[in-house]
């Protein structure tokens, strides 16, 4: 049997940004990769042509909503559950980037509007 050599580009996107890197995201898929598109901090997407993701490679696109995944609140256990052990196994790590005291709320929001975040921030009261 032949053994398939790989391609360049990714397999997975996830694009949170939306407007502003949308094509690029579309861009660095490999042949049969899939977009993950979660959010829309600049801006929605424009709509786009079907004909676009099979002319880039037969690619993947879809637009989750956690609701659809949590929709009943046995769904919203299970999923939560399984984050938490994640977490807790280690299997997940969460990095903390920086936290503020509740007081300091909008330099929290700057810190992120500024896009300086390389993790969480927490507010704590």
């Amino acid at each position: 049997m032949k053994r398939l050599t790989a391609e360049r580009g990714v397999n997975v996107v996830y694009d949170s940004v939306g407007k502003d890197t949308f094509e690029k995201s579309l861009g660095c898929l490999a042949r049969r990769g899939m977009m993950v598109l979660y959010g829309q901090s600049s801006g929605p997407v424009p709509p786009v042509d079907p004909q676009v993701l099979n002319a880039k490679g037969s690619l993947f696109l879809t637009r989750p909503t956690l609701h659809h995944y949590t929709h009943t609140r046995e769904e919203l256990l299970v999923r939560a559950g399984d984050v938490l052990s994640w977490v807790r196994s280690g299997v997940l790590r969460l990095r903390i980037d920086r936290d503020f005291p509740l007081a300091q709320a909008a330099d929290a929001h700057r810190y992120l509007q500024d896009r300086q975040t390389k993790g969480k921030v927490l507010l704590i009261p």
